[in-house]
């Protein structure tokens, strides 16, 4: 038996004689005595042990087998899973006025028409449900709440296809919560909504000035009043978008959630993110506090403070797990409101990064996305490479202006992996 090539060892801090092992494959985390990894260095390892490790993913019978593995692990778990995911843009309007708005010049009053959404269904039905592959869609914007008659007409079509096919309908929204009412969940709910997911940028005053209504009113305290009355009825995300300026009024915010009665248990999941830029008619020149690279020094440090302010609070982030991107999977796909197909939202827009229409199907991108970029001998060696898998094919773009190697987050994992490993011990522990 071999050590895993994607296994990291950290020094016990407190204790010299012992070593924390984490399997970024397997996820799992281990404290074992110095001992043990002599042992299995001399071939000296106990049965129960061997069986153990072997279990967890920190032994392999197969060095060169568990590389090979790596290179269809995703398509071997969405073959398993049979499970479709599609992010539906319903329209690029909105009632608020973000300085930073990812839209940018696209925005404007485009809405999916009834035609489109015909198309949208009917491609859902042929490629997935009738295919024997659970859907969720994902409803985007733009607002898509802007969209509700549409959201509703969809959902019911395909909920009742799915019945016929024996397969399984749901939906989630990704909203700015202004219209995320109770009256509209409670239509929304039996159509199969499961979630939403809403942006709040930090305590009230730092929320105000980034996410106005567009007649430059605060939008926090309506948003923070629906979440009050729907949280008991749906999932609830938070999100919120950070800058170098303000990540650290950031914990503020969930103070102020505590204090008006959103406790964790009445939130999913909290996750913050630094504000990134854009290209092309994404782009809003006036503004330029978004980053372009994790390598920022300053992200080190903020992902790691946010993150322990929230798991330390009670809330419930996402532990250390392989941030997998869509475009590695068959079976997840953005609509665009006019019909378009990406694999990425962030793509919207840009020129030769569509990959199809819902009329026509989806063509061959596998040379516009670089869909092996990672398959080499760099990454296939990095023990990193099952987080990671080649990194954000946009960040990629960013910084090269193509999507012409992956985004090597080696320095990232570097400066926080322990840490972030850690976090998820020392309150596991106390739940």
């Amino acid at each position: 038996m071999h050590l895993s090539r994607y296994l990291k060892q950290y020094p016990c801090r407190d204790n010299p004689d012992r070593v924390l092992l984490f399997s970024t494959r397997r996820l799992s985390k281990v404290i074992v005595p110095l001992s043990i990894l002599r042992s299995v260095e001399e071939g000296t390892l106990s049965p129960e042990n061997l069986q153990t490790l072997t279990r967890l993913g920190f032994l392999v019978p197969d060095s060169a087998a568990e590389r090979k593995e790596l290179l269809t692990v995703m398509t071997d778990a969405e073959e398993r899973l049979k499970k479709a995911f599609l992010m539906a843009v319903m329209n690029l309007d909105c009632n608020l006025a973000c300085t930073y708005c990812y839209e940018g010049k696209q925005r404007g009053q485009h809405y999916m028409s009834q035609e489109t959404a015909d198309l949208l269904v009917k491609y859902c039905e042929e490629n997935f449900l009738q295919q024997g592959k659970d859907l969720t869609i994902d409803f985007y914007g733009g607002e898509p709440l802007l969209s509700q008659d549409l959201i509703k007409s969809i959902s019911l079509r395909l909920q009742g296809s799915a019945e016929k096919a024996g397969t399984e309908y749901a939906f989630t929204l990704v909203t700015n919560g202004t219209l995320l009412t109770t009256a509209v969940v409670s239509e929304l709910v039996p159509l199969g909504l499961k979630s939403a997911r809403i942006t709040l940028d930090g305590p009230r005053e730092n929320h105000d000035r980034y996410r106005p209504f567009s007649s430059g009113k605060g939008s926090f305290d309506l948003i923070v009043r629906n979440l009050r009355d729907v949280c008991e009825l749906i999932k609830m995300g938070i999100g919120g978008n950070y800058t170098e300026e303000n990540y650290r009024e950031f914990p503020r915010l969930l103070d102020e959630l505590v204090a008006l009665g959103l406790t964790p248990d009445k939130i999913a999941h909290v996750m913050f993110a630094p504000v990134s830029k854009t290209l092309g008619e994404h782009l809003m020149p006036e503004f330029s506090e978004g980053c372009c690279s994790t390598d920022e020094p300053w992200l080190v440090d903020a992902s790691v403070y946010l993150r322990e302010e929230i798991v330390r609070r009670g809330f419930y982030t996402p532990k250390v797990q392989p941030t997998t991107c869509m475009i590695e999977f068959k079976d997840n796909l953005v609509a665009h409101y006019d019909g378009t197909l990406y694999k990425c939202p962030a793509f919207i827009g840009l020129e030769g990064l569509d990959v199809g229409h819902l009329e026509s199907g989806i063509r061959d991108y596998r040379e516009s996305h670089n869909m092996d970029v990672w398959k080499k001998d760099e990454c296939l060696d990095c023990e990193y490479l099952p987080l990671c898998f080649g990194g954000c094919r946009f960040m990629t773009l960013l910084q090269k202006g193509a999507i012409t190697d992956v985004e090597c987050r080696r320095a990232w994992f570097d400066a926080t992996l322990e840490e972030l490993i850690l976090q998820d011990l020392r309150y596991s522990l106390k739940k």
